[in-house]
């Protein structure tokens, strides 16, 4: 059997189906092609879940610290993972179940639930059918990354994708990978109750922020009992009766760590191997993932890569920002690209952090006179009214031009607050525009414009 559509996406992240819908309103005969579940990473164990989990864990310090704000409780407090769960699968079945709805309501849409792969330009089989079109999308997502020596050793270890199904207290956890995502698990099951220990390979946390983040981080973390290991080498992992121990090295000093539970944080990867991609005439990148132009094109004439596969950002935003490209230019004559895109993102613990353009490392290796202002949060009034002056905000500026060459937002809802920073880069506005703008008491944003008065040469 074979069918022939105008456009088939296979995938359905965060990319594919608003693509698809987007396609088929235009009046295009579309296929989703997909797997698994609809919503990719982000909605079955990613933002929607994690986030979801990180609300429950809140909760729970807020109730353990209900003391120091005067309220006082009586008898104490348990935290019950598995209605933790339930809640988190609720959020997440609401989300899936409105994907399905929509998509299934969409005419020109044709949902296909299988396994694609191509077998010649523009052609794939999907579950023994001949699926051709105009156009194809891919929109496969990526996966955690296994080290070796962990699949060769024998414990069931945990990646994001089965921290989803955990619906009991872990005796010890042990994360291996001191990154976002091994960070905002390892706060969240504290505060859950766990002894968490996070080791990583490099030398400080979140090693690609500059060293005054990376520090603040750990010192937050480590504040709420979380143990902190880097420099660490020379994994091994085996099984016990009470789950697994794990020795390694570091910084050259051998460490050997008893855990109930291990879960790898290492890395992600793209979803290409059951492809077939070199049928399609495909090609990936020197690092394994789908090679793209600026405007998502791939090498074959007629297929576009989005998401996670292409290597061009692991976050929601920025596939769904993705979509935003290939649709501007299929259907508006709006030749939007990717390097128009400024890098954003946020690590959500608990102050988050939210990072825009460059870091400082960044802004020296470019060799510009630059200008840095840092604010720490203690003198913000909204921080120390809810008790939560951890972190500072920092911004980074050419000092010719006065654009925002950055921010550093590590504080209380620094995640929000950064967005007018951005949106002024995005405008290619001189920060004086916000310092010059009146903002509203008591709020984080307020002393953003008083950050930027303090604007000095970065030295």
């Amino acid at each position: 059997m074979s069918r022939h559509f105008d456009a088939l996406i296979i995938g359905a992240g965060q990319s594919g189906p608003f693509l698809a819908v987007k396609l088929a309103n235009a009046g295009r005969q579309v296929a989703l092609v997909e797997r698994k579940g609809l919503g990719g990473t982000c909605v079955n164990n990613g933002c929607i879940p994690t986030k979801t989990l990180i609300a429950s864990a809140r909760v729970a310090r807020d109730v353990r610290q209900a003391g120091d704000y005067g309220v006082k409780l009586q008898g104490g407090f348990t935290v019950d993972m598995a209605a933790v769960k339930a809640r988190k699968d609720g959020v997440v079945n609401a989300s899936i179940d409105g994907l399905e709805s929509w998509v299934a309501a969409t005419d020109n849409l044709t949902l296909i639930r299988s396994e694609a792969r191509f077998t010649g330009p523009r052609t794939l089989d999907a579950g023994g059918e001949t699926l051709t079109a105009d156009q194809v999308f891919i929109d496969t997502g990526g996966r955690p990354v296994i080290p070796d020596w962990a699949a060769a050793s024998g414990v069931a270890c945990l990646t994001n994708l089965e921290m989803m199904d955990l619906d009991v207290l872990p005796g010890h956890l042990l994360i291996v990978g001191g990154s976002y995502i091994g960070l905002e698990f390892a706060q969240m099951y504290r505060r859950f109750g766990a002894p968490v220990t996070v080791v990583e390979y490099g030398d400080r946390l979140i090693g690609r922020e500059d060293p005054e983040v990376s520090d603040a981080v750990r010192a937050m973390v480590e504040a709420e009992g979380v143990k902190v290991l880097t420099g660490a080498r020379d994994f091994a992992l085996e099984k016990t009766a009470a789950g697994a121990r794990l020795t390694l090295t570091s910084h050259g000093a051998p460490v050997t760590l008893e855990g109930s539970h291990v879960l790898l944080a290492v890395g992600r990867k793209p979803n290409v191997e059951s492809l077939d991609l070199a049928a399609g005439g495909v090609a990936l990148d020197a690092r394994g993932y789908i090679q793209v132009d600026d405007q998502l094109r791939t090498t074959a004439d007629g297929v576009w890569a989005m998401g996670d596969v292409n290597g061009h950002g692991a976050f929601t935003h920025t596939s769904y920002n993705d979509f935003e490209i290939v649709a501007a230019n299929l259907l508006n004559h709006d030749e939007r690209r990717l390097s128009q895109r400024i890098p954003c993102y946020a690590l959500f613990t608990d102050p988050p952090l939210a990072r825009i353009g460059k870091s400082e490392a960044e802004v020296r290796a470019t060799g510009r006179p630059a200008l840095v202002a840092t604010l720490p949060m203690t003198r913000v009034g909204r921080a120390r009214e809810r008790g939560e002056t951890t972190g500072f905000m920092k911004v980074l500026a050419d000092a010719e031009t006065k654009l925002i060459l950055g921010a550093s937002l590590f504080c209380i809802e620094g995640d929000e607050a950064i967005h007018s920073l951005l949106d002024v880069m995005a405008a290619g506005l001189p920060y004086t525009v916000i310092q010059r703008t009146m903002h509203i008491h008591p709020t984080v944003s307020e002393l953003i414009p008083t950050l930027l008065e303090g604007m000095q040469p970065l030295v």
